[in-house]
This record gives C-alpha cells, sequence and structure tokens, in this order.
C-alpha cells in the first residue's frame, strides 16, 4: 500500500499506472482524445467517467493522473488538479471559489503575479479584498468576518522571506467558514506540512522545486477530493488552464528527486546564510532558517527547515548590481527553485510594476537580492558570493 511509503519511495513509485507493456519509466500519453468501443460507452463516459477513463485531454489524461497522484501522495492531500502555471493554479484555485460580492483577506506581502490577480482582476469583477500584514495576527483577525469567503497568502513570502502562521491564521478563517488558501512555493513540498496545519487549498507553481530543472511550466491545486473534482475541475477544464502530458512526464522525474534536491539545496542556503553573519557589505541576511530571523522558532515549528532561498539587502540598487555583475557561478535569472543557483533584483524585476512606496512599506528595498541556492558544491558557492561582495 502507498500509504506505508516513506517519502522518497512513494516520490519514485507513486500513482504510477503502467501500460500492457510494462514500462519501467512512466509511459507519456501524447493524445488530445481517447476512443470509445461503442456510442453507449461514449455517452457513459460523459455522464461519469470512472477512475482510470479520460475524455479529453484538457479533461484529464493518464500522464497527468500519475502527476496529481504523486504529488497529492507527497504533500498529504486527497487529490490535486495540475495546471499549465505556477499563476494558472493561483488565479483558477481563487476563480474558481470567487464570485461577485466576495471577500478575501490576503496578505500584502506577494509575487507580483498574485497581487496583480487580487487587486486588478477579481477586484474588475465584484470581489473585494482585503491586504494585511501576514505577520501580524491582530490584522487578520480584524479583516476576516463572516463576509469573508476565503483568505490567501504565500507561506514564505516572495521575496522578503516573511513566514505566516498557517495554523493561527487558519483558525481565524475557520471561525466565519472561510477557506484557507496558500501559496506554497517557497516551503517546498519536501518541508510543507501545510494541510495538516489548517489549509484547505494548497498552491504549487510546480515550475520551481518540482521540475527543479529549468524545463517546464507547470502548476498543481492540492485539496479535499470533493473539492478538487467539484470546484477546481470544472472550471479549469472548460477555461483551458489544464497541463500537457509531455508537461506531466517531466514533473513526475522531477519528483523523483526533489527530496534529495531540495534537502542539498536548503543546507547550502543555511551555510550561506552562516558565511555571511557580520559581513561589511551586508546590511542584512534574511533567511528563515537561521537563528537571526524574526521567526526562526515558526518556521521551524511550521516547515522544519528555513528553504532554499536567501535574500540579502546590500544597502542601494548599485550595490546590488555590482554584487550580480560580479557572480561567476550564480546566473542572473528570476526563477527559484533550480538545481542551478539563481539571483534577482526584486526590485527592477519580480516586482517592479509595483509603485516604490508600496515596495518600501514590503520591504523590498533597492538594495534588496533574492538568492536562489542550487546543487552546485556548497563551497564554490561561497567563494562566489564572498567574492561578489568584494566587488561592491
Amino acid at each position: 500500500m502507498t500509504h506505508d511509503w516513506n517519502t522518497r519511495t512513494a516520490l519514485v513509485h507513486g500513482g504510477t499506472a503502467r501500460s500492457q507493456w510494462g514500462e519501467v519509466s512512466e509511459a507519456i500519453f501524447l493524445t488530445q482524445g481517447f476512443v470509445y468501443d461503442t456510442a453507449e460507452a461514449a455517452q457513459a463516459r460523459f455522464i461519469e467517467a470512472g477512475p482510470d477513463e479520460f475524455i479529453y485531454a484538457r479533461y484529464g489524461n493518464p500522464t497527468v493522473s500519475m502527476f496529481e497522484k504523486r504529488i497529492a501522495l507527497l504533500e498529504g492531500a486527497e487529490d490535486a488538479f495540475a495546471t499549465a502555471s505556477g499563476m494558472a493554479a493561483v488565479s483558477g484555485a481563487l476563480t474558481s471559489i470567487l464570485k461577485a460580492g466576495d471577500h478575501v483577506v490576503a496578505a500584502r506581502a506577494l509575487f507580483g503575479s498574485c497581487l496583480y490577480v487580487l487587486s486588478d482582476i477579481l477586484t474588475r469583477f465584484g470581489v473585494t479584498v482585503t491586504f494585511v500584514d501576514g505577520t501580524d495576527l491582530d490584522q487578520w483577525q480584524e479583516a476576516i468576518g463572516p463576509q469573508t469567503t476565503a483568505v490567501f497568502f504565500e507561506t514564505v513570502a516572495n521575496p522578503t522571506l516573511e513566514v505566516v502562521d498557517i495554523e493561527a491564521v487558519a483558525k481565524l478563517a475557520h471561525h466565519h467558514g472561510a477557506l484557507v488558501v496558500v501559496d506554497n512555493v517557497f516551503a517546498t513540498p519536501v518541508f510543507s506540512r501545510a494541510i495538516s496545519q489548517g489549509a484547505d487549498v494548497v498552491i504549487y507553481s510546480a515550475t520551481k522545486h518540482i521540475d527543479g530543472q529549468g524545463r517546464a511550466l507547470g502548476g498543481v491545486i492540492l485539496g479535499a477530493r470533493d473539492f478538487i473534482r467539484g470546484t477546481v475541475e470544472p472550471y479549469m477544464k472548460h477555461t483551458g488552464g489544464s497541463m500537457s502530458p509531455f508537461t506531466a512526464w517531466i514533473m513526475l522525474k522531477g519528483l523523483e528527486t526533489i527530496d534529495l534536491r531540495v534537502r542539498a539545496q536548503t543546507a547550502t542556503a543555511l551555510a550561506v546564510t552562516e558565511a555571511l553573519q557580520g559581513h561589511p557589505k551586508v546590511v542584512r541576511a534574511i533567511y528563515p532558517g537561521h537563528s537571526s530571523h524574526p521567526q526562526y522558532d515558526l518556521t521551524m515549528h511550521q516547515m522544519t527547515k528555513g528553504g532554499t532561498v536567501v535574500a540579502l539587502d546590500l544597502g542601494g540598487q548599485e550595490e546590488a548590481f555590482r554584487f550580480l555583475n560580479a557572480l561567476k557561478i550564480v546566473l542572473i535569472s528570476n526563477n527559484l527553485g533550480d538545481t542551478k543557483s539563481i539571483v534577482t533584483h526584486p526590485a527592477t524585476t519580480t516586482h517592479q510594476r509595483l509603485p516604490a512606496d508600496q515596495r518600501a512599506s514590503l520591504g523590498i528595498t533597492p538594495g534588496l537580492v533574492r538568492l536562489s541556492l542550487g546543487i552546485e558544491d556548497t563551497d564554490d558557492l561561497i567563494a562566489d558570493v564572498m567574492q561578489a561582495l568584494d566587488a561592491i
């Protein structure tokens, strides 16, 4: 029984459905449609498809289904729906829940595209959104009420690495019957316990750690089976945001090694943070898994580890750009969770559309850089970061 397997075993074998050929590596079913033996069989399937019956690739596919089952097994969720990208998962989860007149309470520290969905798109269709400081439980309590349909937050904020207390916010939300929807990318499915801590819906950009090798866009929405199949699936299959079979196959291959990769990246992130303590060129090194982080205790309770990303404040944009341009191993790009170490300057890339005062209120200073650690040799990465700091 798969539920008796430990994590690494489940990540290699969970959800596998072999064809009559008995292939070792999961098959890619590159088809948009499926054949029925009779007209009566087609009619029956459209009324109610069985667990291993498929109608159209936008509705479901054997390869995609394997990925959904495996990631649900890792997350501890009843079910999952795979999407074309991380933002398809965010927008699909929220839009499938909400209607005109509904109220959402969201943490203000979010990825730029998540902010756009909440503040520009949902409000256009009559949804009211209240933003709060995600770390301030008093603000959550004041904002959440009987009128609230859902709350939304990144469990670890991008890029400032603030940590939101899932259990505490979920308790406040559930008291008023609101759904708890979390973007869990920075926590990673390796360290996540979000569902057991009160999250109703967990979202990942599979582009990040799940693929982890810079190959494909993807996303996934996880939750209770009734919610995934009764609310998310009807919305996603009719609006077209489903994952392709080839992408699902890539994600299955990524899941086989995600535990090994993420644990190695996390160990390097902590080592880099420790090496930077007291460095004269670093105004502040931010890492949830280091004792210097203001929410270190919450991080250890919630995740047990700090994740793969470190944020550095180097004082100003000029200093940040000099640092980025001097790096020899670490690549300048706006992705994260890759086997290759990646750095970006959020104020001029991922969060550049935000007004300067909003960036300042979120802690996205001109000197802030986001460093996603890969699986290169730890000593090489520390040496690269140190020589780049010398260039400031």
